[in-house]
């Protein structure tokens, strides 16, 4: 995935309308067509770029995403390599071919030789799969091993070239019009766009002589991901029937339940239940961190409600700008029962001074809390 920002890459500001980002787009397109920069590398990359910005912001979901989290949003590592590589020809053509006017398959209008003979490879299905995580496991990052049964080609299978459209994957009318003669391209009704006919299916396989396998894929996922956050890992779904592109692998991130924490963002909230000694007298204890234990000191006379925060012991961010803060509720245990000695000095307690509840201390407790919350 490219790491430029789309926006630049299309040349439109972040407030730029679905039209404006298809116009900017189709122009660039035009302008880096491989058909009009032939043996052209630099290009080439800067049409498959286009296209990968363009395949983001055209998307409202995806669009989101990239303005909220940047490219790791996208996936990081999921984008299928360095670079705007990660989309081929294929893809471009497949996804946006009709952007030009064209019927898909890389119908451009006739600009150099070959445009329009280019033929449309359809693209396989897209996987879906659920990961469940821990948070552990989303404060470092983590590599999982995935089973998939994916719908793959197959050696056995033999293909002919389809009569109806002569292997181009769409046909092209001509009709007569006050206007003069208009064509028009259209995905062939006879191989679905494919190019091809099965003449010989494999054993076992379906219509268009694919097998599902069960395959195992490793999976690196970036630390700092949500709960319900989607990660796309292209090429990785089902293979186009008749050796086409393959489809994505869409990873979607459920974040397990904590024995300990609960999380808001990239903060995680801990509840600290402290007897009445404890907070009276002042005391160091050890409190549960994501990367083990960490000691805290607890000022004598603290307050029920007070929040102390340790900085840097949240999650990280997913565009890697730091980690946020685990905050502790300090909460007093009020036992149920008491003995009778216990009664008898509590009692005692009770009647002095210091032991009378100040409102305004309260009030400024809370204001304290607060102060803490925001710094």
């Amino acid at each position: 995935m490219s790491k430029r920002d789309f926006y630049e890459i299309l040349g439109v500001s972040k407030s730029a309308s679905k039209e404006e980002i298809k116009k900017a787009y189709r122009k660039l397109a035009i302008k880096y067509h491989p058909d009009k920069n032939p043996d052209d590398d630099q290009a080439e990359e800067n049409f498959k770029e286009a296209a990968e910005a363009y395949e983001i912001l055209s998307d409202e979901n995806k669009r989101a995403r990239y303005d909220q989290f940047g490219h790791q949003g996208m996936g990081g590592g999921f984008g299928g390599g360095g670079g705007a590589g990660g989309m081929n020809m294929d893809d471009i053509f497949n996804q946006f071919g009709d952007i030009f006017g064209g019927g898909g398959g890389g119908g451009f209008g006739g600009f150099g030789g070959g445009g329009g003979s280019r033929s449309r490879r359809v693209k396989g299905s897209n996987l879906r799969i659920k990961v469940k995580l821990s948070l552990e496991e989303i404060a470092n990052g983590v590599s999982k091993k995935i089973k998939l049964n994916r719908l793959s080609n197959s050696s056995e299978t033999k293909y002919n070239i389809c009569n109806t459209c002569g292997g181009a994957g769409q046909v092209t009318r001509v009709t007569n019009t006050i206007l003069g003669q208009m064509q028009t391209a259209s995905t062939c009704p006879t191989c679905n766009g494919g190019g091809q006919s099965v003449s010989s299916r494999a054993k076992g396989s379906d219509q268009n002589g694919q097998l599902r396998q069960e395959v195992v894929e490793t999976i690196e996922i970036p630390g700092g991901v949500e709960d319900g956050m989607q990660l796309s890992l292209r090429g990785k779904g089902n293979e186009g029937p008749f050796d086409g592109v393959s489809g994505d692998l869409i990873i979607v991130i459920e974040e397990a339940k904590h024995e300990h924490f609960h999380r808001d963002g990239q903060n995680l909230y801990y509840d600290l239940y402290l007897n009445f000694a404890d907070v009276v007298l002042g005391t160091q204890i050890d409190i549960p961190t994501l990367d083990g234990k960490a000691k805290i000191k607890i000022a004598p006379g603290t307050q029920a409600g007070k929040l102390l925060r340790l900085k840097g012991k949240g999650l990280p961010s997913i565009n890697s700008y730091g980690n946020g803060d685990l905050l502790v509720t300090v909460n007093v245990w009020t036992p149920k029962e008491l003995s009778k000695e216990e009664t008898t000095m509590i009692e005692k307690l009770k009647t002095s001074s210091n032991f009378i509840p100040n409102p305004e201390e309260n009030e400024n407790n809370f204001f304290s809390r607060m102060k803490d919350f925001f710094s």
